[in-house]
């Protein structure tokens, strides 16, 4: 039954992999995206459907579309009371920053305690690497996990593997070889952990690094993206992807990405998003300006918290035991 499961996880990743990605997707790989998929700024105003996704987080902004404004306006009141962490009555630009930085990461947060409780179900202090491995790879003979046979799909799975294992023991601070919920978070979402973003950068180009060269070719990079048809015509956003390559990526000029180019690249550190965001929400609401914001001074910038109907968000997919 596990080895049905893994085969039908790779078939997904493998097929999801030979798409073509339209252009928002070429960002899927960079760790600090923005907040929303709306545009920021229409014609050098500040976007309200930004905010709106920024604030509430996509999928809960959705829900509040398509809710009356009596019910919206109850379901904000709640969330102020949430945001402001020390209870004083004001939500301050940090509570602020980090309640978007929180709704942002909220299905992360969700998949750890799943996933902990899942490999966890007796409760204990630490997962040992024995007990998840022989859960998801327990399939493997010892001369698989050696890497001495096995068919292709268990090539595949061998490949997985050394992944986790490497990522494990990067993971695992302590050095015991187990780890605790803390480590198990940074296991399963590396890109959320400042100590584990050299392992996204390798994991990245041992993706992309076909011909393991131990640097990314332009070719390599386009083609993490998009696979060229015989007759078909190179899209817009492959030749914007192919300039930004040579312009912005490929730093030193050599025609390829090095370590440090593809770190800079998925890992910029030029921008806060959640800052700036939070910033400009207090901005725009702090009627008596003193840096931070009453349950009141929110509930008056309605519309530009929660109300936009800038654009049609599709069917909501309410989180009603929140409210």
């Amino acid at each position: 039954m596990k080895r049905l499961i893994l085969i039908n996880i790779l078939l997904v990743i493998v097929i999801a992999d030979a798409v073509p990605r339209p252009d928002d997707e070429t960002k899927q790989r960079i760790i600090d995206k923005d907040l929303s998929e709306q545009e920021h700024f229409i014609n050098s105003e500040h976007n309200p459907a930004y905010d709106h996704d920024a604030f509430l987080g996509e999928e809960e902004a959705k829900t509040f579309d398509k809710l009356s404004p009596e019910e919206s306006t109850r379901r904000l009141e709640i969330i102020v009371d949430k945001i402001d962490k020390d209870q004083d009555g004001f939500v301050s630009q940090e509570e602020l920053k980090d309640w978007i930085q929180f709704t942002q990461k909220r299905y992360i947060y969700d998949d750890i305690d799943r996933q902990w409780k899942s490999h966890n179900p007796e409760g204990k202090e630490k997962i040992p690497w024995g007990e998840y491995k022989d859960a998801i790879y327990g399939f493997l003979d010892e001369n698989d996990s050696t890497g001495d046979g096995g068919d292709s799909d268990n090539n595949s799975y061998l490949v997985m593997l050394k992944r986790d294992r490497r990522r494990w023991s990067a993971a695992d601070q302590d050095g015991d070889d187990a780890l605790t919920r803390e480590e198990f978070a940074a296991f399963l979402h590396p890109e959320e952990h400042i100590h584990m973003r050299d392992i996204v950068v390798e994991e990245t180009m041992n993706d992309i690094d076909k011909d393991s060269d131990g640097k990314i070719s332009l070719t390599e990079y386009i083609g993490d993206m998009y696979q060229k048809g015989d007759e078909e015509e190179e899209p817009e956003w492959v030749k914007n992807e192919k300039e930004h390559f040579t312009v912005y990526r490929d730093k030193n000029n050599d025609g390829f990405l090095d370590f440090e180019e593809v770190k800079n690249w998925i890992i910029p550190e030029d921008f806060d998003h959640a800052e700036a965001e939070a910033r400009h929400l207090i901005y725009e609401a702090d009627s008596d300006d003193d840096k931070k914001l009453t349950k009141a001074e929110i509930v008056a910038k309605y519309d530009v918290f929660v109300g936009s109907q800038a654009t049609d968000f599709g069917e909501a997919l309410g989180r009603h035991d929140e409210f």
